[in-house]
């Protein structure tokens, strides 16, 4: 699950202007979800011809062990990081044993539910290549509970990722947008000392610093407004800069409180505040004044 550079590029060029990002996160996460319904229906079709004197054909063919981990997962209705959380573990024996215990459990309720809901029924018909087969309502429901299960996966992983994968092209627009000369900031891989800039992966966890008469840690969080979260993560990090989709009066008040320089980008010159910090921590720049989209545009096409 990647977040791709285009996305990367209109995510930072929304925040820059004070828009809201969000609308590509979404974006990604219905393109691929339905990828995947696409391609779990073919699969469906595919497997239950293959299946036709097989009783539980959904089971042999989706929780095969042959399947990754990830596949097995959600095919019985659950995630790896569920499994994670519930076993402390998630190697493929876990995988296994939780999937299928969990399908056993899913089937069962489904079971009963029909039979105490017997005045419902519901059949789905899907046709690949003039093909078509009927999925019961058992079937049916399984296969819907797996849709959903993914969608919410997808849309788990892409949330959580979106602000990490982001923070390093934004940090470097930033500094960009104000020619802050190179020797001023440095990228770290976490946990690791300074590297060099073309070694670093566009989908690795960095850590960005401004310098000047030391390192200042620098933080990147797209959340919403009144998340509590900022001033603890700050200190959990010993930040000193911190840069915020948006934050309310009391996460302003708490960074402040901390001597932490902050930027919220949905505000009015949200991304101008950023002069700000430069200033008090003493980095050279200079004022940007030009034209914003193109200023993007020589940008991305220098750090992507």
């Amino acid at each position: 699950m990647t977040l791709t550079e285009q996305v990367a590029k209109n995510i930072i060029t929304r925040l820059i202007k004070g828009q809201d990002y969000r609308i590509e996160v979404v974006a990604l996460i219905n393109a691929q979800f339905l990828q995947f319904a696409m391609d779990f229906f073919e699969k469906i079709v595919q497997a239950k011809l293959r299946n036709k004197d097989v009783l539980d054909w959904y089971k042999k063919e989706f929780l095969n062990p042959n399947l990754s981990s990830e596949e097995i997962a959600i095919h019985s209705g659950l995630n790896k990081k569920t499994i994670t959380n519930m076993f402390n573990s998630a190697t493929k024996e876990i995988v296994i044993d939780a999937s299928n215990e969990h399908y056993e459990i899913l089937y069962n309720s489904i079971s009963r539910l029909i039979e105490s809901q017997n005045d419902i029924d519901l059949t789905l018909t899907i046709k690949f290549r003039g093909v078509s087969v009927e999925l019961n309502i058992n079937e049916s429901l399984i296969v819907i509970n797996t849709l959903a299960v993914k969608r919410a996966a997808l849309r788990g992983g892409l949330w959580s990722t979106a602000g990490k994968k982001v923070e390093k092209p934004l940090m470097q627009t930033l500094c960009m947008l104000f020619n802050v000369p190179e020797q001023n900031y440095a990228i770290h891989l976490k946990g690791m000392a300074k590297i060099q800039e073309d070694e670093i992966d566009f989908e690795r966890e960095i850590d960005f610093y401004l310098i000047k008469n030391g390192y200042h840690k620098c933080e990147v969080k797209l959340m919403g407004k009144g998340n509590p979260e900022s001033a603890d993560a700050v200190i959990a990090r010993d930040s000193k800069v911190f840069i915020a989709d948006k934050l309310s009066d009391l996460n302003k008040t708490q960074l402040d409180s901390l001597g932490v320089n902050w930027v919220e980008l949905r505000s009015e010159n949200g991304y101008e505040r950023f002069e700000k910090v430069l200033q008090d921590l003493g980095i050279p720049y200079n004022k940007f004044t030009g034209q914003i989209d193109e200023k993007l545009s020589q940008i991305f096409e220098a750090i992507f």
